[in-house]
């Protein structure tokens, strides 16, 4: 059996992949671990990218571009309602070791 045709397969599967998962990072409130795993499945198609030709290449980039864009967005608003969880609630904020208000 021949492995060329297998891997090619295996590495245009892995850049539609890629695209689905990139798409699917843009989704609110859940978009964060597909981002990273459209990134994820992008380093990987990469590397045999070096070695053959994709035509897929347009999928995999387009994935790429929404999972980061998805990535950067969804940790940002993540990242934003924490501070603000944290900072607004009883346990946030400056702390006073005297009896002094």
């Amino acid at each position: 059996m021949n492995d060329l045709p297998a891997a090619k397969i295996k590495m245009m599967k892995g850049s539609i992949r890629c695209l689905i998962f990139g798409v699917l990072a843009l989704l609110p409130a859940i978009g964060l671990p597909f981002g990273l795993a459209a990134l994820w499945i992008s380093g990987r198609v990469r590397k045999q990218e070096k070695m053959f030709w994709n035509p897929a290449r347009p999928y995999r980039i387009w994935g790429v571009a929404c999972a980061a864009g998805g990535t950067v967005v969804w940790f940002l608003v993540v990242t934003l309602i924490v501070y603000h969880s944290v900072s607004s609630s009883s346990y946030g904020g400056i702390y006073r070791l005297s009896g002094d208000e």
